[in-house]
């Protein structure tokens, strides 16, 4: 079985006026048996615009020093799942209305997604979703909404990432992380081996 945090925010169109520094984030790791993998053309990093091959990067960066803090290898950031988690973050970002995907069109990925009324960095993204962290009980290992992104983020069994990012008319971002293949499996004891606590410093 697989659990998710699925809902749908819509953001209000005044934000970036009323809440300055407004944000939103929303978890799912939502894997089905099928794959849809292959049905795009892979899009190589390096013909992205630089400024979200960096954006990609920092995230990248962000993810592997928190899954090294927990234990889990690092990720490799995929071209064909920042080519999709990219074209799901300009359709966000049309629409103004944060939701998840429709779990067939990404096969079996999961997928982390953050909205803000400013243009977010990498750090920020990442950091909020980490932050969940203090809400997590490692004594009693499981799926919940609140720690979903943080649990996808460090999922040790996960090994590519994908990530895209949108500005929409208003200002505000959208960023889209997929993460192949997708944790937070609610099977018996797989939290147990895949979120694992921080290594302690001696």
């Amino acid at each position: 079985m697989y659990e998710s945090s699925c809902c749908i925010i819509v953001s209000p169109l005044s934000a970036s006026v009323r809440y300055p520094s407004l944000s939103l984030s929303l978890s799912l790791s939502l894997s089905l048996s099928l794959s849809l993998c292959g049905c795009l053309t892979p899009l190589s990093l390096s013909s992205l615009p630089s400024a979200s091959k960096q954006f990609a990067e920092e995230v990248l960066q962000c993810h592997n020093e928190y899954r090294i803090k927990h234990q889990a290898p690092p990720l490799k950031l995929s071209n064909k799942l920042s080519r999709e988690a990219a074209r799901y973050a300009e359709s966000l970002a049309s629409t103004r209305i944060l939701k998840h995907s429709v779990e067939s069109s990404r096969g079996s990925c999961g997928e982390n997604l953050a909205w803000a009324s400013y243009d977010q960095s990498g750090k920020d993204v990442a950091d909020r979703w980490y932050d969940e962290v203090k809400q997590y009980n490692f004594n009693r290992p499981g799926f919940s909404s609140g720690t979903g992104h943080f649990t996808a983020m460090v999922w040790k069994s996960t090994k590519k990432l994908g990530v895209g990012k949108a500005t929409a008319s208003d200002g505000s971002s959208f960023v889209v992380a997929r993460y192949f293949p997708a944790g937070n499996i609610t099977n018996q004891g797989h939290f147990e081996n895949n979120v694992l606590p921080a290594k302690t410093t001696s």
